[in-house]
């Protein structure tokens, strides 16, 4: 393995780990209630400085419109699915359609960025 691949590995891994935080920070800002919960917005203030720590770092090897758009996606669907589990939020059959196809989207994107690091 040659030492592009491995950075690429690695931002990959830090872009996964910033879209989780992603999920944590729009989950926490929904139950700060307009940021007049305490406790969930200082999770919301934490969670946010994290995933633009690890994006930032991600960033540094993915390309901009790439990685913005995987994470925002990640984001999006993780959002929307913990929130349906944990918040009791409703999700629709056809929400549950168009969340999948970002996730064929983020897939493709991730197999077009695996092609050009080999590439």
């Amino acid at each position: 393995m040659d030492h592009k691949s491995q950075s690429g590995g690695r931002a990959w891994i830090m872009l996964l780990l910033a879209s989780a935080f992603e999920v944590g920070y729009a989950l926490s800002v929904g139950g700060s209630q307009a940021f007049t919960v305490l406790s969930w917005s200082a999770a919301a203030l934490v969670f946010f400085l994290l995933t633009l720590y690890f994006l930032s770092s991600a960033l540094r090897t993915i390309d901009v419109g790439i990685g913005y758009a995987v994470w925002a996606g990640i984001g999006s669907v993780g959002a929307a699915i913990l929130g349906s589990v944990l918040l009791h939020q409703p999700l629709t059959l056809s929400q549950g359609f168009w969340l999948a196809v970002i996730i064929a989207g983020v897939v493709w994107l991730k197999l077009a960025d695996s092609a050009k690091l080999k590439g």
